[in-house]
């Protein structure tokens, strides 16, 4: 009789864990044919303003924000200033340091950013990776961003970065671009 329900726990185990890898397998080539077309440099020169929320790993909304971002293009490196003031007044400014490679690949930097992000971009999505230092209270949590940009049109993007620390999602970042 164990040995019967051992084997559909099994089957089951295995299944979830299929639908966990799968779930995770979205690629940014599966955008290479959608329009427009993304030109992150293109996008993000002069002024740009977003609006943004942080969500736990419920769901719940947590913080609201507003982004004011400036971007310089100096030959394959963007700047982008980016100031926040976010539902409880606090401010925080990232300076954000991104350089373009071939076959849309890109690197960054920015003060707060463990290591260097990466990034590729493929028709109107970004898919871009880094580890953010976050400060909480007294200490720092170092939570890794899988970051996707979508453009909507030549005015708008939508992004939204999926949260984790050890690999267990801890929240969402859904934000929207209005190019100036």
């Amino acid at each position: 009789m164990q040995r019967m329900i051992r084997l559909p726990v099994l089957f089951i185990l295995i299944w979830l864990g299929i639908s966990v890898l799968s779930g995770c397998s979205t690629s940014v080539e599966e955008h290479q044919y959608q329009r427009p077309k993304l030109d992150l440099f293109h996008y993000f020169e002069g002024n740009v303003k977003a609006w943004g929320m942080l969500q736990d790993r419920s769901g719940k909304q947590t913080r609201r924000f507003s982004v004011d971002i400036t971007g310089t293009i100096q030959g394959n490196v963007l700047t982008l200033e980016e100031h926040f003031v976010f539902d409880d007044g606090e401010k925080q400014q990232r300076i954000w340091t991104i350089t373009r490679h071939v076959n849309g690949r890109l690197t960054g930097t920015a003060g707060d950013v463990v290591g260097e992000a990466t990034g590729e971009v493929q028709g109107n999505a970004l898919n871009w990776q880094y580890t953010l230092r976050v400060p909480v209270d007294d200490t720092t949590y170092d939570i890794a961003f899988d970051d996707w940009m979508f453009l909507q049109d030549d005015f708008r993007m939508f992004n939204v970065a999926r949260m984790s620390k050890w690999g267990f999602h801890v929240g969402t970042v859904t934000l929207f671009f209005e190019k100036g």
